[in-house]
């Protein structure tokens, strides 16, 4: 898993509430047997028309959120079902880290067991985050070992992530890398049942 420290990122604004896995990443695109891939169809009723050309209405689709790499939401973010390819998808495309004052919680830990940092606001500090992106292309930094979150314009927000999950995330440590940490005590636990 890709660790994350410090991303500085251009912000897609996404001014919708209860964004569920299904809009993330469509049920008819869930075949694939890989993690990557997804990218293509995130957001599919979304951002295209039903001849498969741009809409250009979309958040996403806009020339100022071209690369976005930080997506800011409002609540209730990764509801519906718990498909993990809603994360999958949203990390392909691109997206390091989704801000938003409440998401699923399956979708909260399928984030972080997959590099990518959801963050938690106060719903008022999200208003004042959209205000920003309304005046045109917006930039953020996001520095998980400060826990903080700068921007232009003298932008500066603090955040919080569990100890445990931040530790993860900093050193790309997903379920199989920590189990992976005790090798050398799983090695010596079967060398010593191999006699039983």
């Amino acid at each position: 898993m890709e660790a994350f420290t410090v991303h500085t990122g251009v912000v897609g604004a996404m001014d919708r509430a209860n964004v569920d896995t299904d809009q993330i990443i469509p049920k008819q695109f869930l075949k694939r047997i890989e993690r990557t891939g997804f990218g293509q169809f995130l957001f599919f009723d979304w951002r295209f028309n039903d001849d498969g050309s741009d809409n250009q209405e979309f958040e996403l689709n806009q020339p100022e959120v071209a690369g976005a790499s930080i997506l800011l939401a409002k609540r209730n973010f990764g509801s519906g079902s718990s498909r993990e390819h809603a994360v999958w998808a949203l990390t392909d495309y691109g997206i390091r880290c989704v801000i938003a004052p409440s998401f699923a919680d399956i979708f909260f830990n399928n984030s972080f067991k997959n590099g990518m940092l959801p963050i938690v606001l106060p719903a008022e500090t999200i208003e004042q985050l959209f205000a920003n992106c309304s005046t045109g292309r917006t930039e953020l930094t996001v520095d998980l070992e400060k826990q903080l979150i700068t921007g232009e314009g003298g932008v500066e927000i603090p955040f919080e992530v569990d100890g445990f999950r931040r530790h993860c995330l900093l050193n790309g440590l997903d379920d199989i890398a920590l189990t992976l940490e005790h090798q050398d005590k799983i090695t010596a636990f079967e060398e010593a049942r191999q006699n039983v």
